[in-house]
């Protein structure tokens, strides 16, 4: 899977968890507390939905992600095609 598929993708899920937010504004280097008002429970259902959306799990030991490229390569790491 492509780091682009999975931003688009992830752009879907934003969509869903913060309905408000500027799409045309999100980028690879967006950062998920500070540009786009990410906290930990919209953090929560933002993996959940990875997860269901990419078919993969985030390990439990992964250190937080600050920016929205740092979320599309762990994701293009963890799936298998």
């Amino acid at each position: 899977m492509s780091r682009e598929t999975v931003f688009e993708g992830l752009k879907e899920i934003f969509t869903g968890i913060k309905p408000k937010l500027d799409l045309s504004q999100v980028t690879m280097d967006s950062k998920l507390v500070n540009d786009l008002g990410i906290d930990s429970l919209s953090m929560l259902l933002l993996s959940l939905a990875a997860e269901h959306k990419f078919q993969m799990q985030f390990a439990s030991d992964v250190p937080p992600f600050e920016t929205v490229g740092e979320v599309c390569d762990y994701i293009v790491s963890s799936v298998k095609e």
